[in-house]
Formats: structure tokens, sequence, C-alpha cells
């Protein structure tokens, strides 16, 4: 599909790195998890449980996640499908681009939110200062939940400026200091869960705001 990546230089709260507006072409289909990966999940998966909410239970977003931990997860996942042949080894878990995830955030949409933000996002607003379980709120479009909210969620790419223009299949500049991570959290206003805000820090950084979800798509 097709989308515009960015936001105008209009909208309310918009913050310079979300432009200029680029037109995104994504030639090459994948999936992505409708929730945020959760706690058991990531137990499940990896042996351990980081997490500052652990009170919050099992189906609360994993967080105190580095990049790093969340590729490790990605990889570990990948191995354990392949091993019991439900994924071909054409295909690999990893972390969504920041064009994918813009992509499914948006869900078609072109405003600011992809719906109202206080029934689709846990923020300083309505979190309670807390994390909580995923899929309680409504979904987007597509079906995707806590998009916005709940955790900031890592995204593979770099931080690097938008180009501007057309572009296809985007992932990013090659080298960086910072990756990007998207959505906002339960800490922060809901601005930040704007469809086109950005976030994120070095692939090391783990805080209890940030977790991730997880993309399926086949190896180029």
């Amino acid at each position: 599909g097709s989308f515009t990546m960015g936001s105008p230089r209009d909208e309310p709260q918009r913050d310079k790195t979300e432009g200029p507006q680029t037109k995104v072409k994504l030639s090459h289909s994948f999936w992505l998890g409708k929730t945020e990966v959760t706690q058991a999940h990531y137990e499940a998966i990896i042996g351990a449980n980081p997490s500052r909410f652990k009170e919050v239970g099992p189906n609360a977003p994993v967080e105190e996640v580095s990049w790093d931990d969340a590729m490790d997860f990605c990889i570990a996942l990948t191995e354990r499908e392949r091993t019991n042949k439900r994924l071909p080894k054409s295909y690999v878990y990893t972390l969504p681009t920041e064009a994918q995830w813009e992509y499914a955030c948006r869900a078609g949409t072109t405003s600011p939110f992809a719906g109202h933000p206080s029934a689709m996002a846990w923020s300083n607003g309505n979190s309670r200062e807390t994390t909580h379980p995923v899929a309680m709120l409504q979904p987007n479009n597509w079906g995707f939940y806590d998009m916005s909210g709940n955790v900031l969620e890592w995204c593979f790419d770099w931080y690097g400026d938008y180009p501007g223009g057309s572009v296809k299949d985007p992932s990013g500049t090659k080298r960086g200091h910072f990756r990007m991570a998207r959505g906002g959290s339960w800490r922060m206003d809901s601005r930040v869960g704007r469809s086109a805000a950005r976030a994120g820090g070095s692939q090391g950084r783990r805080d209890y705001t940030i977790g991730f979800r997880v993309a399926l798509s086949s190896e180029k």
C-alpha cells in the first residue's frame, strides 16, 4: 500500500522532525502483531520478565527492554518457529520499520490520531501512572490495539530525517546514534501518541515506558 508519512506543518503540537511529509510506497507484504508483546510472551521466549509493572499481570506489555533485547526476542522467536516447522525459512520475525509502523497505526486515516485518543490510548490522562493489559481499549480501523499509548514501541530504523518527495520501502539511515520508537506511553500526554509523532533512544536504553511489537516479513 501507499500513504503519506509525517505530519503537515499546520498540525497542532507538531514537531519539526515529523517532516517533510513523504509519500511512501510499501511494495512487500508484512504482518504485524495486533498487540504489543506482553510479559507472558516475552518470558515464554526469553525465560525472564524484566518489567517494572509485573503487578499489572502477564497480559500487560513487557517494558524495560532495550532495542537490542527486542531484536534478541525476534531472533529467538524466529529460531523456535523454524525449529518447530511453523515458519518458512524465507520469513523472519523482526521489528517494524518506522514506515510500516506508521502505515499500520494510521490504518487509512490522515488525521493526527487514528481515532479518539481517550478511547484508544493509555496516556497520562487516564493511565493512573501504570501500564495496562493489552487490547483493553478500542483498536484502530485495521484491528491493531494500543498503537498509541501504553508503551512506546521500538522500530527497526536508526533516527534520520525524512527525505520528502516519494520513496519506496524506506528503512531509515544506514547508521546513527538513536533507534526510533513510536506511539507514546502511559506516562506521556496524548500529543506524543499522534500517528506522526517520533521518539526513541540509544539501542541499549531500558525504560519502563518502552516495549515493542513484532513484525513478520520475508527476508529481502
